[in-house]
């Protein structure tokens, strides 16, 4: 009779998880927080956002000012007063885009717009570059925001003319 009675208790051992007497938590105490749990968290966050703001500035004061190439854009007379032409500066997959404003001048700019990256284009009956995406517009003259979504203006190639040769040697401001 020893041997069913230890049976039926067993099985009634069995019923509980052995770990429910390992742990003894309450599952509606559970979903409350106290507060060691809470200073840690607040600790161990204050400790992340400090470590990224270092890695922040110990990046910038080694950030090196970037080495621009000299390219070869266009021949003046190339292209005609009101002309565009494409060429990729200072990275072969950059876009850039130069206008011929008057017979002596030359302009050049990043082709992405600045306020989603949109590809612009000169109109040639408006006097300005334009992004399709959003209607924002730019001054062909020095690249500033004249209406639209964009804040900033467009980053300006500087062009140096040596001869009959125009020639991109730096972006402006810095890319």
């Amino acid at each position: 009779m020893d041997d069913n009675s230890s049976l039926t208790s067993g099985a009634a051992n069995q019923s509980v998880p052995l770990w429910r007497d390992e742990f003894s938590v309450s599952q509606s105490g559970e979903r409350y927080v106290n507060r060691r749990q809470l200073a840690k968290f607040l600790t161990l966050t204050s400790l992340g956002m400090f470590a990224g703001n270092v890695w922040v500035v110990v990046r910038s004061w080694f950030r090196k000012t970037p080495v621009y190439g000299r390219t070869v854009v266009a021949r003046a007379g190339e292209i005609p007063v009101g002309g565009v032409k494409l060429f990729r500066y200072p990275r072969p997959g950059e876009q850039c885009i130069m206008v011929r404003t008057s017979e002596e001048t030359y302009v050049a700019y990043s082709q992405k717009c600045t306020h989603l990256s949109c590809a612009v284009f000169y109109s040639r009956q408006d006097n300005r570059i334009e992004c399709p995406c959003h209607q924002g517009y730019f001054s062909v003259q020095d690249g500033s925001v004249l209406q639209g979504p964009p804040t900033r203006p467009l980053p300006r190639v500087v062009l140096r003319r040596e001869g009959d040769e125009l020639i991109a040697i730096r972006m402006e401001p810095e890319i």
